[in-house]
């Protein structure tokens, strides 16, 4: 079978998008994981953090359903998510604003600028409804499970090392948890992280940035909750909430770049 597929790309957290409206490439069979790890895969297939299939839904305008690069269905990719709804604004199944349904439910999202290949698009994520201290560090879901660290030596982190340690640790539980390393730096937050179904460290990671700027708002590192300013290792992202009291918060948004890098067909 040929199946072609779109690649995009937002801070450099990159993904394979293929659209299955009409026909379903991979269906939920026993060779799915393996082949979608195969196409993840840097050397023998496509490359990317993960994978992407766009699906009709009869309540939303479409369906979004992610798999980590290990092949297996993840939860909510936040770059990933705005990544989806930039392909559906390239393939004119929505215009600039969207509400779509992903693993952990509904999103909304609207597409702030647009040049070409490029979009700046702002996601809606899930709601915060809880937020632990674990030890050194914040825990709380923000459509993934992630745990947050503040260093004063970010750029010199084994974050490899450090992140693979905590993402096995027993604190989180079987399923584990992303690893966030964050340092305020002049107002902005530097930010590198350990992603799980990747197994090391990313570009950027959209939960991952949400994640840390409600837990730095929640540890009174900034005042700030409208365009927190992020620089990831791939590029600058932002996030907006309502804090509503220590650990409830709503109308959380991530924002940042959505790129179209090219379109092809690979044979399976």
């Amino acid at each position: 079978m040929t199946i072609p597929f779109y690649k995009y790309q937002g801070a450099g957290n990159d993904f394979i998008i293929i659209d299955e409206r009409e026909v379903v490439y991979l269906p939920d069979l026993a060779e799915r994981n393996k082949t979608i790890s195969w196409l993840c895969d840097r050397k023998f297939g496509i490359g990317a953090d993960g994978l992407m299939l766009l699906r009709k839904h009869e309540k939303f305008d479409f369906q979004m359903v992610y798999f980590n690069s290990d092949g297996f269905e993840g939860s909510m990719c936040g770059n990933g998510g705005r990544c989806l709804v930039a392909f559906a604004a390239h393939q004119k199944i929505i215009s600039n604003t969207t509400t779509f349904t992903a693993i952990d439910g509904r999103h909304k999202a609207e597409i702030k600028q647009t040049s070409d290949a490029s979009m700046i698009v702002s996601l809606q994520m899930k709601d915060v409804t809880e937020i632990k201290l674990i030890d050194d560090g914040l825990f709380l879901d923000t459509g993934s499970p992630h745990y947050v660290l503040f260093t004063d030596a970010l750029a010199n982190m084994d974050v490899y090392k450090k992140g693979k340690y905590y993402r096995n640790s027993t604190l989180f539980g079987s399923g584990g948890a992303n690893i966030n390393f964050a340092q305020l730096i002049n107002g902005v937050i530097h930010i590198r992280t350990y992603e799980r179904g990747v197994e090391n460290e990313t570009l950027a990671c959209g939960t991952g940035i949400t994640a840390t700027a409600i837990a730095a708002y929640h540890k009174g590192l900034i005042r700030n909750n409208q365009q927190v300013p992020f620089k990831a290792m791939g590029g600058n992202l932002s996030v907006s909430f309502q804090a509503l009291q220590p650990g409830l918060y709503q109308e959380v948004f991530l924002e940042g770049p959505a790129q179209r890098v090219y379109k092809g067909e690979i044979k399976i």
